[in-house]
């Protein structure tokens, strides 16, 4: 079986961009709910080295989100809005609280590759490419190869 078992990352040159795509053995529907549910998005999201607490979570079009990643007793937070949630879509602000003025517009695609196979695909737009040079340099990598790898243990184990 063909799989993606890391997430390709990339930073467009011409645009404050971060692309990734990443494909699951999954539906489309498994996904949105991974990325929906408070509780299952708490136990995959970031790094193993991370824990996830949801302080908000109002998973609807134009509903917000707020948790606190916690490592080694020291605590980041993020929070955002909902935009638009739909079976085959994401749109949604991400704001680390450490860097306030840092927000960026996120799409997450599910895309039904048949055979219970999905492509997840994302886009993060940021305001300058120094934004983005500096999330691709915060070692996000790992946190997205990491959360991505809890995500799909749990989707072989039948959790979502």
């Amino acid at each position: 079986m063909d799989r993606i078992t890391e997430t390709a990352i990339e930073a467009d040159p011409r645009l404050p961009v971060i692309r990734m795509t990443r494909d699951f053995a999954a539906t489309p529907e498994q996904l949105l709910r991974a990325h929906t549910d408070p509780a299952l998005f708490a136990r995959w999201v970031g790094p193993n080295a991370m824990s996830t607490r949801i302080e908000h979570w109002d998973a609807r079009s134009g509903g917000s989100w707020r948790y606190v990643a916690v490592r080694d007793g020291t605590e980041y937070r993020f929070h955002g809005c909902f935009h638009e949630i739909r079976s085959d879509r994401i749109v949604q602000t991400f704001t680390f609280e450490g860097d306030p003025d840092g927000v960026a517009l996120e799409t997450l695609w599910f895309e039904d590759l048949g055979d219970g196979r999905t492509r997840l695909r994302a886009q993060s737009l940021v305001d300058s490419f120094e934004g983005r040079d500096a999330m691709l340099r915060s070692g996000m990598e790992v946190g997205v190869d990491e959360g991505y790898a809890k995500l799909e243990r749990m989707l072989v184990d039948g959790a979502v």
